[in-house]
């Protein structure tokens, strides 16, 4: 039998700008919250209806720095990597506590400019490749409705 699997793909935007630090090892690492937002016509009332659910996304090097040059809040991306929990104790209460991050191993830009290219350049944590910096087009401003 073959072992488990642990992959997510979302596509949705920004809720703020990215957080990037360098850590005292020298990777950089960058935070952010995604909204993936999901409409629906309800079945009773027949209105239609929308969730929005909140996902903490978390890249590292490479792509932490793309992220940090290139988005901005309300920017559409999409993301793949894997769902990580991980916990620790709370210095006033000393009570543990657990968050859940998806830690993302390849980003997509989805805004582009309307004279850019249809293909936007995928960037995965493996790619040194410092032409797609050079290559990635603007993003644009987004307003959204949260």
């Amino acid at each position: 039998m073959a072992g488990s699997f642990n992959k997510v793909i979302l596509i949705g935007n920004l809720g703020k700008d990215p957080e990037t630090r360098t850590l005292e090892s020298g990777a950089v690492m960058c935070r952010f919250p995604m909204a993936t937002t999901e409409t629906y016509k309800n079945r009773q009332s027949g209105e239609k209806t929308s969730h929005t659910e909140w996902h903490n996304i978390v890249l590292w090097r490479g792509l932490a720095e793309v992220a940090d040059k290139y988005l901005k809040k309300g920017s559409k991306i999409l993301i793949e990597g894997k769902i990580r929990t991980r916990s620790w104790e709370d210095k006033e209460s000393g009570q543990m506590r657990y968050t859940t991050e998806i830690l993302a191993d390849q980003l997509q830009m989805l805004d582009t400019k309307k004279e850019a290219s249809s293909e936007t350049p995928i960037v995965s944590e493996g790619d040194a490749n410092s032409s797609f910096v050079e290559e990635s087009p603007s993003i644009k401003e987004t307003d959204l409705p949260f």
